[in-house]
């Protein structure tokens, strides 16, 4: 059994922009040699998350939409209040959505569904440096 981790950076231009790091993520898993096993997605910070989604022009409108409908800017966060940085809504929507996400792999790939890709969320209303820690477990 053999632990890697790897890091992954990109930069991002914002609100709500999603970055599909599937390939970047396969690229990894070759590159260590392991055959099988998980493969962990974690962002650190807390205005970014990860899911999947089959990404086309379409969901990526559709998700966006759907986060201002659930977690809309124009209310009133606590958070705001205190900070005056106007990325309440942010920290909500990457809580609910998630910091991590395990995907099992084999021959090096991960084991995604046709239409499947694993992508950032950036949800912070700037630009941002980021970083995805890829932590991979296998033999």
């Amino acid at each position: 059994m053999s632990i890697l981790t790897k890091e992954l950076t990109f930069q991002t231009r914002g609100e709500v922009e999603l970055v599909d790091l599937t390939e970047q993520i396969n690229g990894a898993l070759r590159e260590t040699g392991i055959e099988a096993g998980i493969v962990t997605i974690f962002v650190p910070g807390a205005t970014g998350a990860v899911t999947t989604i089959e990404y086309e022009p379409g969901l990526l409108q559709d998700l966006p939409d759907a986060l201002e409908r659930l977690f809309p800017t124009g209310i009133e966060y606590q958070h705001e209040l205190r900070w005056h940085d106007g990325n309440g809504h942010s920290h909500i929507r990457a809580a609910f959505l998630g910091p991590s996400l395990t995907v099992p792999f084999k021959d090096r790939s991960m084991l995604l569904g046709t239409w499947q890709q694993v992508v950032f969320i950036e949800l912070d209303v700037r630009r941002r440096s980021r970083r995805v820690i890829l932590q991979i477990v296998g033999e």
